[in-house]
């Protein structure tokens, strides 16, 4: 049980870096007139990215950080706390799993370091559901909303998708150490 949760839990800290790192956080839509196939626009945290045909690629960092929208700035730092704290929640893990006696005879003696693993990996998975949920509910409402532009509207990225799979698998990790240590 202590592998699987390691399994998951290291595979929902990558997740969780790579969805910060991603720059398809929203991607152009394509809707009613707006048929400009040959060059898609993705949004991110950290950069602006157009590609042309599939075959160049721009992308291009925020210039600065004041004129960030505030619900930027928020996501940013929820996923970089997120993803520190994957990485240390994995890292307790396999403290817990190297930390924990087997015994051939009677119950194994489970360490705290698998309690902190359990409630790191909890804490992290909320982390990183908050801004993906957020982001992803924003994005279809200006979606539906008729005052939004057509060319400004944006449908999910990948990136969401990454951010959702890793916070499953994050509180399916910190589930996982909550009940090793509750046994």
């Amino acid at each position: 049980l202590q592998i699987t949760g390691l399994i998951f839990g290291g595979a929902g800290m990558v997740g969780t870096l790579a969805a910060t790192a991603m720059p398809q956080w929203r991607v152009s839509a394509y809707v009613e007139g707006n048929m400009v196939v040959f060059e898609t626009i993705w949004e991110g945290l950290w950069m602006d990215c157009v590609s042309q045909l599939g075959i160049r690629l721009q992308c291009k960092f925020y210039d600065s950080l004041l004129a960030l929208p505030p619900p930027l700035e928020a996501f940013r730092a929820l996923m970089c706390l997120a993803a520190a704290l994957a990485v240390l929640a994995f890292l307790l893990a396999i403290a817990g799993l190297k930390y924990s006696q087997r015994s051939k005879e009677g119950p194994q003696a489970v360490s705290v370091f698998v309690l902190a693993a359990g409630a790191a990996f909890l804490l992290t998975g909320t982390l990183v559901l908050v801004p993906v949920s957020w982001t992803g509910g924003s994005v279809v409402r200006d979606f539906y909303d008729p005052e939004v532009p057509v060319p400004l509207k944006r449908e999910l990225g990948a990136a969401l998708y990454v951010g959702w799979a890793s916070s499953a698998l994050l509180l399916a990790a910190g589930a996982v150490f909550c009940h090793l240590w509750c046994r």
